[in-house]
């Protein structure tokens, strides 16, 4: 029975290290959904290019705790550069057009990423062993902590915190609310909502660079297709939580991570890919709007 619940323990643990991860992918389908009803399916692939800055700058500096802040920072000023970017020239001259256009297009964006990944000549199509820290085991009684198991969940809780307090007590997070409200309304009081929608997108890859940073240095290889299922699993935990709300995304991200944890450690890990998903389709049937999501009333 105590070999029982160390196991439980230590696959808890294991668990909320993914599911960190998992929540800051999470926030940036949730927020950019929540403003412009939009699925950024490549999303997960900004991801792999914060994965992919930071690799540089680990492999150039080494990997210590300092190379780690400096690539973490790196890989977001690179993504939230390529979030605007990338919401400026592929999505927002589509806003007034039907959501299936923009959907297309956030498929064509990611395949674009990847591919384009691929023919680089720095990145390439072959996976690379990441730089990361040596790992210490933290024993805890009948199971152990990994440091870097404990950079990934107190990193991840910073940087939710930081996104909290943005969109609940800045400006900019109330000029947030109030487009993702009534984008219309919000135009009329003099909110710039192109500035708004641009700001969201940032901050969206801020999170995915940092996940992308977090992801490579737990699992440690890379390759131009490492965001896709991050990224779906990422959206999974939205929908779980309820698309549109910031701690539903949060709560999404740990439920899934904890999900597939015990998956691979009670049932078999070839599950684990396949519980993400039945969880998917369990909450489309049962709550469609999520676990925090609430129902919108069209007015005719």
């Amino acid at each position: 029975m105590g070999d029982f619940w160390g196991m439980f323990l230590q696959q808890l643990i294991n668990g909320l290290s993914l599911g960190s991860i998992y929540a800051l992918i999470a926030l940036g389908y949730t927020m950019v959904y929540g403003i412009v009803m939009l699925i950024n399916f490549a999303h997960g692939d900004v991801l792999m290019v914060g994965a992919y800055a930071g690799f540089f700058v680990l492999s150039a500096l080494g990997a210590s705790p300092l190379a780690l802040a400096l690539a973490c920072a790196c890989a977001m000023v690179v993504c939230a550069a390529m979030g605007m970017t990338i919401e400026r020239l592929a999505y927002r001259p589509l806003r007034a057009a039907p959501r299936l256009n923009s959907l297309i297009t956030a498929i064509a964006v990611s395949l674009i990423l990847q591919n384009g990944a691929r023919i680089l000549p720095f990145v390439g199509p072959n996976p690379r062993q990441y730089p990361t820290m040596p790992t210490v085991m933290v024993p805890f009684g009948s199971f152990s902590v990994s440091n870097v198991q404990l950079v990934v969940i107190l990193v991840s809780l910073a940087l939710m915190a930081a996104l909290t307090y943005v969109i609940n007590w800045t400006r900019v997070g109330k000029a947030m609310r109030a487009v993702s409200y009534d984008l219309r309304a919000a135009s009329l009081m003099g909110v710039s909502v192109n500035r708004v929608i641009s700001f969201t997108f940032a901050l969206g890859s801020v999170l995915a660079a940092a996940g992308g940073i977090l992801f490579a240095t737990a699992y440690p290889q890379i390759d131009p297709t490492m965001g896709a299922m991050p990224g779906l699993k990422a959206f999974v935990a939205a929908v779980l939580g309820g698309i549109g709300s910031v701690p539903g995304a949060m709560l999404g991200g740990y439920i899934l991570g904890v999900a597939e944890t015990m998956t691979k450690g009670f049932i078999s890990s070839q599950f684990s890919d396949a519980i993400s998903f039945a969880i998917l389709i369990l909450i489309l049937l049962v709550k469609p709007t999520g676990i925090m999501g609430t129902k919108a009333r069209v007015k005719v």
